[in-house]
């Protein structure tokens, strides 16, 4: 929660944005991957049910690489320098 709210604000974007990413893929691998089973793993998130967790998982990846933007709050403290 602490990190979602913190890319909401654009506050430390890349490291937060890099650490969500992170436990997104970890949920997808963990929550969606083994639902047919320990034995069978289902790798495709559309059969899976993990579209959302592939989703916000290359979200927070482009976040970590882009940054939060013009109007972040990373950006209002870099120019106030």
């Amino acid at each position: 929660m602490i990190g979602g709210a913190l890319l909401m604000l654009g506050l430390f974007t890349c490291p937060v944005a890099f650490v969500l990413s992170g436990e997104m893929a970890f949920a997808y691998f963990l929550g969606h991957m083994f639902k047919g089973g320990v034995d069978a793993p289902v790798f495709h998130p559309l059969l899976n049910g993990g579209t959302a967790a592939i989703l916000f998982c290359f979200a927070c990846l482009f976040l970590a690489t882009a940054g939060g933007g013009p109007y972040s709050l990373d950006a209002i403290v870099r120019k106030k320098r």
